[in-house]
């Protein structure tokens, strides 16, 4: 049987996620990123322990042992008097639990690391996509601004929430904007001058939140986001800059460890959070969307990435052993398989209620990619 060619569109975290599984399961898969370089975006993750479990199968655990932050737990606390509403322990109780470590880490260290996973022949950066066409043979035709028309075999929309092939496949869907915006910054912790802070905590406000961690094992660089009501502001973008003063006047009356950090900070970065409902449909014929494509949320759970990380180890099950006339089927069963996690999750994150009281996670943390059953063929409609 001829190698099946997979052409995988965004290389952000589900992307490259997505190339590195296809390419571990013996199937050729080429990047496509609009980008002309990469670069290392200010912003913390959390990176659950179901995420781990997958990427240890690139053989990434130890690079990003090396690179993140271990925390005790994520701790959730009452946003004036730092009374514990639900204190999750992860460190080696996570690891026993779930069998694999939670850690705290920047966006760009997980970037690099996802990419060295990747065959770098197979990363083409500067290709904005512009068009594609499902041929009668089954084949997808692509074209790139300014760049000749590729042909492969299938075609992973992992383009994010704006994505191109989701609007071309299924139409424009308008976000829907809850009213709410967040702030984010990562900052040298010496900027701190020796002020310690908890390892993760949630301070949770009658109408807002905050969240700080460190993102080095070092605890060299800190991380906060938050979520406060803003109905006037509706930028949708992860590069626009907020004003550091109306960040610390949002917050006053906080716990002092907040106002710290925040008095710490030198530069934020703010956008209006938005929330979608779960798409009906992920795929049609031989293109399939895949992550924030198709099931963007809510980062009150911390799993938009994960979930998209998810989905690549699944995606390559079951393309594995899958010719150019079973693509669309496998993408089908695809759907099938992860539809109703990625929903659970995205409707779950929507309440923003997650860990602020205690509460039994294991549905989310022990979650194996690798080995969740697949949905049955029967299944696949």
């Amino acid at each position: 049987m001829k190698k099946l060619r997979v052409a995988v569109i965004g290389a952000g975290m589900g992307g490259l996620a997505t190339a590195a599984a296809l390419q571990r399961s013996g199937i050729e898969a080429h990047v496509y990123e609009q980008a002309a370089k990469f670069t290392r975006l200010g912003a913390g993750i959390q990176i659950g322990c179901n995420a781990i479990k997958v990427m240890r199968e690139f053989g990434l655990e130890p690079v990003l042992r090396n690179e993140c932050f271990y925390p005790r737990s994520w701790n959730n606390k009452e946003f004036d008097t730092g009374e514990v509403r639900f204190d999750m322990e992860f460190g080696a109780l996570a690891e026993e639990r779930y069998g694999a470590p939670y850690l705290l880490g920047h966006r760009g260290d997980l970037h690099a690391a996802l990419a060295s996973a990747v065959n770098p022949a197979t990363i083409n950066l500067g290709h904005k996509l512009v068009g594609f066409e499902q041929m009668t043979d089954g084949a997808v035709q692509l074209t790139f601004d300014g760049q000749s028309p590729v042909t492969y075999d299938a075609v992973v929309a992992a383009d994010g929430v704006h994505s191109l092939v989701k609007k071309t496949l299924f139409g424009h869907d308008e976000p829907n904007f809850t009213g709410r915006i967040a702030y984010r910054t990562v900052f040298p912790a010496s900027l701190l001058n020796g002020y310690e802070i908890d390892d993760c905590t949630k301070w949770w406000g009658p109408d807002r939140h905050i969240v700080i961690y460190y993102v080095k094992p070092d605890r060299s660089e800190v991380y906060f986001v938050t979520s406060q009501p803003d109905p006037g502001f509706t930028v949708e973008s992860w590069s626009a800059m907020g004003d550091v003063k109306e960040l610390r006047a949002a917050f006053e009356g906080f716990h002092p460890q907040v106002g710290r950090v925040l008095e710490a900070c030198p530069s934020v970065h703010k956008w209006a959070l938005v929330d979608r409902d779960p798409l009906p449909r992920w795929s049609d014929g031989n293109v399939t969307l895949l992550g924030d494509a198709c099931h963007p949320m809510t980062p009150y759970m911390a799993q938009g990435a994960a979930m998209a990380i998810e989905d690549a180890a699944v995606l390559s099950r079951c393309l594995d052993g899958v010719d150019r006339d079973g693509v669309a089927q496998a993408f089908q069963r695809f759907e099938a398989t992860r539809k109703p996690r990625t929903s659970r999750v995205q409707l779950s994150s929507r309440t923003n209620t997650w860990l602020k009281d205690p509460s039994n996670p294991d549905w989310v943390y022990e979650y194996d990619a690798w080995n969740v059953p697949l949905a049955a063929a029967t299944e696949v409609v």
